[in-house]
């Protein structure tokens, strides 16, 4: 068996133990891990029912999915779910112990949000114990593994803690998570946080149509953070709102300089939906930058929508009336509550990934997709597939009615300046 160094010899003894999961490795560096669990599932299943539980399972993964997306674009990540409820996401190349916990603490704040078991129950809250190990340079992947493990029995065995590292080490994480949160405060002062952009493109011809402006906060010790660690931090600190009305200015402000008629997209969070002001100062900002409203799209979860659905509702109406896109964002990787399509004045949806994902090669996936794009097309909803990696998976798309893509084929997120070339070079 090779070293733990090699995310290859940690996904062969993963296959070893397991049938379960998804895997992505590659050779080269150093390798870091961290082992998962969600406490109390047993009781969940008994509570609302297997199937409940593997929805809530789906949307769990999915969660892990999109914050490595965030957080580790460009690097060897192995995802994969080991049985149960514990998932294992290892990442190759080196990162510091201290960023590391706070990669740690973010991702449980991600998984610790609600749940919702199914249409007509509550929200649910699992509490998620994550366990980190960095790789010896010769050590085993099996001993990894065992090692996390172990580490993970100790975990709930201590009962209140959260995350540890695998030697039970857990009283710095305090410390960190104070710093880091002591940080975003006045990361705004300090112009650390940034905008860059995912482009957009026709899938019938390739043409750029405009980008969704993603958040990264440059921290002077850490490095480039994503949105996802961005947002956890901020949440803790009841500063959520406050930051998402500085990112969608910022990006408001940049792209009121593109060329012809971009358009422009912004994630709109719970605490967002949950204001009532926020369409209002929604329309001021974008009025202050000189954005048109007709080319601005806002984006929204399922996550997003844990509220008042009516009265989100209601504030997302007054923006459509206004010109604003409203996009239902990440279809079809969560529960997939069918009722907001109905409550909701979209204009656009968005597929996950995961719908694009093997379609090429499995005949249900297609026909996955061809139900839900035929069930847009009968409400009159534009669709936009995203994760899209390869000219196969846009001749497909493009074949079956999306009108729209982004994902590594036309290219990952870019700055401002580099946008407002490629905007430029496609006019």
């Amino acid at each position: 068996m090779g070293a733990a160094d090699s995310l290859t010899g940690l996904l062969d003894e993963v296959q070893a133990r397991t049938k379960l999961g998804q895997w992505q490795a590659v050779d080269g560096g150093n390798v870091q891990a961290m082992l998962i669990a969600l406490g109390e599932f047993g009781a969940l299943n008994t509570a609302f029912g297997r199937k409940a539980g593997d929805a809530i399972l789906m949307e769990t993964a999915r969660r892990i999915a999109w914050f490595a997306a965030e957080e580790f674009a460009g690097r060897p990540v192995l995802l994969a779910r080991l049985g149960g409820s514990s998932f294992l996401v290892a990442v190759q190349g080196d990162t510091s112990r201290k960023k590391w916990q706070w990669l740690a603490e973010a991702l449980a704040d991600l998984l610790a949000r609600p749940h919702q078991a199914g249409e007509n129950t509550a929200s649910i809250r699992l509490w998620p114990r994550v366990v980190l190990a960095r790789a010896g340079w010769q050590e085993a992947p099996a001993d990894l593994l065992d090692k996390l493990a172990e580490g993970l029995n100790r975990l709930k065995e201590a009962g209140a803690a959260r995350t540890a590292w695998v030697g039970g080490e857990s009283g710095l994480f305090g410390a960190v998570r104070r710093q880091l949160e002591t940080d975003l405060l006045s990361a705004l002062d300090r112009n650390e946080i940034s905008v860059v952009f995912q482009p957009q493109y026709s899938c019938r011809d390739g043409r750029l149509i405009g980008a969704e402006a993603l958040a990264r906060w440059n921290h002077r010790e850490a490095g480039q953070l994503g949105a996802a660690t961005l947002f956890a931090v901020a949440e803790r600190i009841n500063f959520g709102a406050h930051l998402s009305r500085h990112i969608i200015a910022l990006a408001l402000r940049e792209a009121a300089g593109w060329a012809g008629q971009m358009r422009l997209s912004v994630n709109a969070t719970a605490g967002d939906l949950a204001a009532g002001s926020f369409g209002d100062e929604l329309v001021r900002l974008a009025s202050a930058a000189r954005f048109p409203l007709h080319r601005l799209t806002v984006e929204i979860t399922e996550e997003s929508l844990l509220g008042d659905i009516a009265e989100v509702s209601a504030s997302l109406a007054r923006l459509s009336a206004q010109g604003v896109c409203i996009a239902l964002d990440d279809f079809g990787a969560g529960f997939c509550n069918f009722r907001y399509l109905k409550l909701l004045p979209l204009g656009l949806l968005k597929l996950d990934r995961a719908m694009i994902d093997g379609v090429v090669e499995d005949a249900r996936d297609l026909a996955v997709l061809r139900g839900i794009i035929a069930m847009a097309k009968a409400l009159s909803l534009d669709v936009m597939v995203e994760g899209v990696e390869n000219e196969e998976q846009r001749a497909l798309a493009a074949a079956e009615g999306c009108v729209y893509y982004q994902g590594f084929l036309g290219s990952g997120p870019v700055d401002g300046q580099t946008f407002v070339k490629l905007a430029a070079a496609s006019v």
